[in-house]
């Protein structure tokens, strides 16, 4: 799901009381309430009790609160504004070496109880076809622990008619600087999971998330000529302080970007201001460029061509929803691969600050950690759960198991996946003055993928001719087509950690039944050489 398609989905769907994959629509008072911790040990350890004496060797239970909030407008008039609350446990058991999994939305002693029971024994009738006991990488029991997002304002506290206001705001600053229609949103979400296991876990974790976005479109109306230009804030693992006393990073061209605050009504001006300029940018020509890529749009790069194909399960066959494999496979990894340039290390990290997949420990309770996928270039590792760490020589899980809901299974899923930022003091200005030939790209846009996160083709949303070290003004219907290693073989530059900056999305999809996660994915700008750009308009005819 994309942010236009969640936009679209949101507004025509949140009349009801009942919110697919959302849950059950509440009052506003009702985000600020919490489960008792005394009571969902209890119910825990019913579990594993039953589990236990049903004959499993191994059972975790997640018992599980998801609140979101999304308050929605249009122009001057609010939309929508939904509270939803979706609350109930999922147990997963090993029996006969086998995985099983049931979930319920009766939290009653007996209710749990019989879940658990019933995890058992989907996994004894599992095992009739399994080839191969489960063989799970040991973890330390935590024992009782808590962890929760360093929020220093919690959005759900803050009163309704603010965020409209907020919104509203930024719509009418936007329509005064030339836009003729606004769509923004205020999309908030706190997890609320215990995590219990027979290893000697109980865990419990409060994790805070929010993204404000927008898109702002104007009209040419003597042609019928419309362009768009969407928010470019990122969504983030942080409360309502996001928001407040927003500073900017100033960028070239009187462009500027955003680390650890946002200021919508700012970035709404300029995004009016720049869909006007792009109603009269003239069309790229299509050749051989070198690509100056802000971290605005390489995050959605690195997710596709970096994330997946290093998760191992797509690595190994094992998953091939949503895009499919990997062409990344163990014989490259025990090789010795060049992912890329000896200036490009990737890393994987569940602890970042501040971005959407960081907490204190996953869904199976293994304490999260960082760790090198790409070391300077060279493929060193995958992204590896407990089921999986044996296969490539690994004596501990990386960390990175999720479900997206106590209903689902908790499966291997993408951690932050981000760009190490240059050694060398570097700025966005100082790197554009060495391009002779290029385009400064700024913003995600739409992107095409193969099966095997190989051949790839990517759009934007704001598109800088560079000519002899200077940016010459803008230009329109942008794409640049890779292969995924000669694209990271061709990064020349990155830009040093002052510049570093986070994208992300709430919707990366995986599995089947689909199950969505939140993602961050970190860079400075960063340059490629010699890529090949597209007209899209012509190749559209």
């Amino acid at each position: 799901m994309d942010r236009r398609d969640f936009l679209a989905a949101s507004g025509a769907t949140f009349g009801g009381l009942l919110i697919p994959g959302f849950g059950n629509a509440i009052a506003a008072e009702a985000l600020l309430t919490r489960m008792d911790p005394a009571r969902k040990k209890v119910l825990a350890d019913i579990a594993l009790e039953a589990a236990t004496a049903a004959g499993a060797s191994y059972c975790d239970v997640r018992i599980g609160r998801y609140l979101r909030q999304f308050v929605i407008t249009r122009e001057t008039r609010v939309q929508n504004v939904v509270n939803t609350e979706s609350i109930g446990a999922g147990v997963r058991v090993i029996a006969n070496g086998t995985w099983g999994f049931a979930a319920t939305s009766d939290l009653s002693n007996a209710g749990i109880a019989k879940a658990a029971r019933q995890a058992v024994t989907i996994a004894k009738a599992n095992s009739a076809s399994q080839t191969k006991p489960v063989q799970l990488a040991p973890t330390k029991g935590a024992g009782q622990v808590s962890w929760a997002t360093p929020i220093r304002k919690n959005a759900m506290e803050v009163p309704v008619k603010d965020k409209v206001d907020l919104l509203l705001g930024a719509n009418a600053a936007a329509m005064a600087a030339g836009a003729n229609f606004v769509n923004s949103m205020l999309f908030l979400v706190n997890e609320q999971k215990y995590f219990a296991s027979t290893d000697g876990s109980y865990i419990d974790q409060d994790v805070h998330r929010i993204w404000p976005t927008f898109t702002v479109t104007a009209i040419d109306k003597a042609t019928g000529k419309f362009r768009s230009r969407d928010s470019l804030s990122s969504p983030m693992g942080m409360g309502y302080e996001y928001l407040d006393g927003a500073s900017h990073i100033e960028l070239p061209n009187g462009l500027f970007a955003y680390r650890d605050s946002y200021d919508m009504k700012e970035d709404a001006v300029a995004a009016a201001q720049q869909a006007r300029q792009k109603l009269k940018a003239p069309s790229v020509k299509p050749g051989k460029y070198d690509l100056v890529l802000d971290p605005s749009h390489l995050w959605l790069t690195i997710h596709e061509n970096v994330g997946h194909p290093l998760e191992l399960d797509r690595v190994l066959g094992y998953e091939a929803n949503y895009a499919g494999t990997s062409f990344a496979t163990i014989d490259k990894l025990k090789e010795g691969f060049k992912y890329g340039s000896d200036k490009v290390t990737l890393f994987a990290d569940k602890v970042q600050p501040t971005t959407l997949g960081a907490v204190g420990y996953d869904d199976e309770g293994v304490k999260t950690k960082r760790w090198d996928l790409v070391k300077d270039g060279t493929l060193v590792n995958y992204q590896a759960i407990r089921d999986q760490a044996h296969i490539i020589g690994e004596t501990e899980s990386h960390g990175c198991c999720y479900a997206d809901s106590w209903s689902s299974v908790q499966f291997q899923r993408m951690a932050n996946v981000s760009l190490a930022p240059g050694k060398t003091p570097l700025s966005v200005s100082d790197m554009i003055k060495g391009v002779e030939k290029g385009i400064y790209i700024v913003g995600d846009g739409s992107f095409s993928i193969d099966q095997q996160r190989y051949n790839a083709q990517f759009g934007g949303q704001l598109f800088y001719e560079i000519e002899n070290g200077k940016i010459k003004g803008m230009v329109e219907d942008v794409a640049y087509q890779i292969r995924t290693p000669e694209f990271w073989a061709a990064c020349s530059a990155i830009c040093d950690e002052r510049d570093y900056r986070f994208g992300g999305s709430f919707f990366d999809g995986k599995g089947q039944p689909s199950q969505v996660s939140a993602v961050s994915h970190g860079s400075s700008t960063a340059r490629f050489d010699g890529m090949n750009v597209i007209n899209t308009a012509r190749s559209l005819g």
